[in-house]
């Protein structure tokens, strides 16, 4: 089992860029597909990006594409996400989560929210207009 732990969230204006970082515990993350959802108050969790369990394959939402990457880190066992050019509309808490082997290719992505077995506790991030 791992425990995922999100830090970086924080209060900024529209174009600034925050990085947050997901450590993990417990298990080396290379063994898990990762991602990155966001909850903004009153909606539901949604995908933001989502990593395979491989490194090769990432997906991006279309909103976030070009202003926001996710990286791996191994050696920190550390998954971050680098979100540039912010705009009020990212405004949320930001979770990573991460899924457990599975018997498909390490090159998959999982995009659902229910596809994923352990969730940090989240980290709020404010962009302000």
């Amino acid at each position: 089992q791992v425990q995922l732990v999100e830090s970086g969230g924080g209060m900024v204006q529209a174009g600034a860029s925050l990085r947050l970082s997901c450590a993990a515990s417990g298990r080396t993350l290379s063994t898990y597909a990762m991602g990155w959802f966001r909850q903004a108050p009153g909606k539901e969790r949604k995908l933001v990006t989502a990593i395979s369990r491989s490194g090769v394959n990432t997906y991006y939402v279309d909103s976030v594409k070009g202003r926001f990457t996710s990286s791996t880190d191994n050696a920190k066992n550390t998954v971050f996400l680098q979100m540039n050019s912010l705009k009020p509309e990212d405004t949320a808490v930001y979770y990573c989560a991460a899924k457990a082997p599975t018997l498909l290719t390490r090159d998959y992505v999982y995009t659902g929210a229910a596809d994923y077995d352990y969730w940090g506790q989240g980290t709020q991030v404010t962009v302000s207009s």
